[in-house]
């Protein structure tokens, strides 16, 4: 990387970050771009160089974090989950991604509030950074080696995101109905069960 393209890059990251910092303490409604270029020590023009607007820069941040978590997940667990069954893989991903959030409540709550399934699959798809890891490619690589195949993968992750998201989200901020640990067996059977709802049986 040339010394202009990373000045740009640096000059990226300072209003990634600098917009986190303002989403999770101040809020994304009370916060302006005036606010995050001043911070961040640019001009307002540069901010528009990358980002179309402040819901521009907020759905690059949910990519971006989301994508963190991800890779985090892939890190920890390394080879160790390869072996083991699909749903399994995906659920000790799962289970290491809310343990994440569960130790970082502002990131819990910054991307609960500011998550669709459009930039859900947005950042699963199209990484912000060089950094970031395109869950997308893990995630279909790991349904081709499951032995019976899946029907409608997408939605069968749509629902298991919806499902983790909502269901955290309580048991983590406020420990309804439960705390997170009582709430988790139950959590991955009803992941389980719609893992198996979607999965292509084998003929006899």
């Amino acid at each position: 990387m040339g010394k202009v393209d990373l000045n740009k890059k640096l000059k990226e990251n300072s209003l990634l970050k600098t917009a986190f910092e303002f989403f999770t303490t101040k809020g994304f409604s009370k916060t302006s771009i005036t606010d995050i270029v001043n911070k961040a020590g640019v001009a307002k023009g540069t901010f528009y160089l990358y980002f179309k607007d402040k819901y521009d820069i907020r759905n690059k941040l949910v990519s971006h974090k989301s994508s963190q978590l991800f890779k985090t997940a892939l890190s920890e667990l390394g080879e160790s989950i390869n072996d083991l069954p699909f749903e399994e893989r995906l659920i000790r991903i799962i289970d290491n991604i809310i343990n994440q959030l569960n130790n970082n409540q502002s990131l819990l709550t910054f991307i609960s509030k500011n998550l669709s399934w459009g930039i859900f699959k947005n950042a699963i798809t199209t990484p912000v950074s060089e950094d970031d890891i395109n869950f997308s490619e893990v995630y279909y690589q790991m349904l081709s080696e499951a032995p019976n195949g899946f029907r409608d993968p997408e939605i069968m992750l749509f629902m298991i995101i919806e499902l983790v998201s909502s269901t955290c989200y309580s048991a983590i901020l406020y420990k309804e109905p439960c705390s997170l640990v009582e709430l988790k067996p139950y959590l991955y059977n009803s992941i389980r069960l719609i893992i198996s709802q979607h999965e292509k049986k084998a003929k006899n």
